[in-house]
C-alpha cells in the first residue's frame, strides 16, 4: 500500500512556517493517491426497497407505466413519482477551475464530483456532474434549459466571467426551478456569514465598516452585491482588479461598460472618494480585506495588512492557495484570519452553504434562489457560531459541526416562503425534522457503507 508523505512535528513546540506549508501541499499529495484509488467519489445507489425480482416489475415495466401515464396527466405529479424534487445538476464548461483556470471539462470533472459529493453529505442532495464540451454561452444555455425537466435545479460551477453573469441571470429568468452559480452566489452568502461572526467578535458593525476587495470576478462581483443588500453601504466599499482601483471616473469605464456590465454597475456604486493607485491605497485604513484573486502567496504584501485598521479582519479565499499566507498576515496585524482551505482556522467556503442552501430550497420547491435566501443563511451560520462561542479561530462554523447544515436549510425554505418563491408550504418544524433526517440519513449511510466494506478503507 502507499504511504502517506504527512509530516510529523513535535507537540511540545509550535510548527514553523516550513512545516506549515508543508501541510499546505499535503491535500494535494494525499490526492494523488486516493483519487485513483477509488476511481471517483461518487455512484449511485438504489432508494427504493427490492424485496424479490418481483419488484421489478413494480420500479419498472410494467408497473411503471402507471406513474408515467399520471405524470402526463399533470406534470406537477413528477415531483411525487419520480426523485426529481432532490436531484441537481452540476454544471460547468471548465472555462475557469478553482484557480486552475481554463482547463477544460475532463480536467473539470473531480471538481464536480466532489461538489457532488459535498450535496450529498451534507445536504442529503442527489446531485450529478455535468461537463460540457462547450464554452459557448448560447450552447450552455440551450443544454440546460434542455436538462430541465430531469433536475429540481442547477448548479453552475467554474465558468469563467463575464459569461457566467449573463448565462446565470437568463438560466433565473427562463427557468421554473432554482439555478445559481456557486462560485458566485455560494461564496457570497459565506463570505457575508464570515464577516458577521468576525465582526461581532471585533465589535463593528457591518453598515460601518470600510472593505477593500481584491479581485473583479465571479465571487468577488457577487459578493459586493450581498454584502450591498446586506446592509454595507456601497460607497464604504473599493474594489481592485489587474488595473488598480475601481472608481466611476477610471479611463477604461466606456469599454468596461460594453463588455462587464456588472462590474461597470459596481464602479459607479463603490469607492465614494474616488481612489486611485493599486491595492495598497484601499486597504490603508480598511476594516475588511475580502481577496479572491489569484492563488499565490504574496499577492497581498504584509506592508498592506500592517496599513489596515485596528482589528482588522482579511479573507483571503483563493484556491488552493491563499493570497497571503495566514501566519503573515497576524504578523503583520491582523486580528481576524479566514481563508479558503479546510486546513487553516476560520474556513470561509461555500462548501458551507451550496448543501443546506439546495436542500431547503428543495425542500419546498422554490422556483429560485433569491439574494434574500442567502442572506438568511448567512445569518443562521453567523447565529450558530455566535451560539458555539466566538472566537478569533472561530467566527464561522466547521464544516464537521452537522447540526448547522439542517438549520440553515430551514432558513432559507422559510425565507422562500416568506418571499413567494415557493410552490410548496410547510412549517418551520416540519422543516427541521424533514432536513434533519435525510441529512443524517446521509451521513450514516456513506458511514454504514463504509464500515461494512463496501466503500474500501483508504490506503492511506
Amino acid at each position: 500500500m502507499a504511504k502517506s508523505t504527512r509530516p510529523k512535528t513535535k507537540a511540545t513546540r509550535p510548527p514553523t512556517k516550513e512545516e506549515l506549508l508543508e501541510k499546505a501541499k499535503q491535500p494535494g499529495k494525499d490526492a494523488m493517491i486516493l483519487h485513483p484509488f477509488y476511481r471517483g467519489k461518487i455512484q449511485t445507489v438504489p432508494k427504493c426497497a427490492i424485496r424479490g425480482y418481483q419488484d421489478f416489475s413494480i420500479w419498472y415495466t410494467p408497473g411503471v407505466a402507471k406513474p408515467c401515464l399520471d405524470i402526463r396527466t399533470d406534470h406537477d405529479k413528477v415531483w411525487k413519482h419520480t426523485n426529481r424534487g432532490n436531484l441537481i445538476a452540476v454544471v460547468s464548461d471548465g472555462s475557469r477551475v478553482l484557480g486552475l483556470g481554463n482547463i477544460g471539462p475532463e480536467a473539470a470533472l473531480p471538481v464536480m464530483e466532489g461538489k457532488a459529493l459535498i450535496f450529498k453529505y451534507f445536504g442529503g442532495v442527489d446531485a450529478v456532474p455535468v461537463v460540457l464540451d462547450t464554452q459557448d454561452p448560447e450552447e450552455i444555455i440551450k443544454t440546460v434549459k434542455f436538462l430541465r425537466p430531469s433536475f429540481g435545479g442547477i448548479n453552475l460551477e467554474d465558468i469563467a466571467k463575464p459569461k457566467c453573469f449573463g448565462i446565470l441571470r437568463r438560466l433565473r429568468a427562463e427557468l421554473d426551478i432554482p439555478c445559481w452559480h456557486d462560485d458566485a452566489q455560494g461564496t457570497a452568502a459565506i463570505t457575508l456569514a464570515g464577516l458577521m461572526g468576525a465582526l461581532k467578535f471585533v465589535g463593528k458593525a457591518l453598515d460601518q465598516v470600510q472593505i477593500a476587495m481584491l479581485g473583479v470576478g465571479a465571487a468577488n462581483v457577487a459578493t459586493a452585491h450581498i454584502l450591498i443588500a446586506a446592509g454595507v453601504p456601497p460607497g464604504n466599499i473599493i474594489m481592485c482588479d489587474r488595473l488598480g482601483l475601481l472608481y466611476k471616473d477610471r479611463y477604461d469605464m466606456d469599454a468596461v461598460k460594453l463588455k462587464e456590465h456588472d462590474k461597470y454597475n459596481l464602479a459607479m456604486m463603490t469607492n465614494k472618494e474616488g481612489q486611485s493607485g493599486e491595492f495598497g491605497e484601499a486597504m490603508r485604513g480598511a476594516d475588511v480585506c475580502i481577496s479572491a484573486s489569484k492563488p499565490e502567496p504574496g499577492i497581498i504584501r504584509k506592508e498592506w495588512v500592517s496599513s489596515m485598521a485596528s482589528d482588522s479582519i482579511v479573507f483571503t479565499l483563493a484556491n488552493p492557495l491563499p493570497e497571503i499566507w495566514p501566519w503573515e498576515a497576524k504578523e503583520a496585524g491582523a486580528r481576524i484570519v479566514g481563508t479558503g482551505r479546510s486546513d487553516f482556522p476560520n474556513q470561509v467556503n461555500n462548501s458551507l452553504g451550496f448543501p443546506a442552501i439546495f436542500r431547503g430550497a428543495l425542500d419546498v420547491q422554490a422556483r429560485t434562489i433569491s439574494d434574500q435566501m442567502c442572506i438568511a443563511a448567512a445569518q443562521s451560520l453567523a447565529d450558530f457560531a455566535e451560539e458555539k462561542g466566538l472566537r478569533k479561530d472561530y467566527i464561522i462554523p466547521k464544516m464537521d459541526e452537522w447540526e448547522l447544515f439542517p438549520r440553515e436549510a430551514v432558513a432559507v425554505a422559510m425565507k422562500a416562503i416568506e418571499t413567494g418563491v415557493a410552490r410548496v408550504e410547510r412549517d418551520e418544524k416540519e422543516l427541521l425534522e424533514n432536513a434533519r433526517r435525510i441529512i443524517k440519513a446521509s451521513i450514516d449511510q456513506t458511514q454504514l457503507l463504509m464500515e461494512k466494506g463496501f466503500i474500501p478503507k483508504p490506503p492511506i
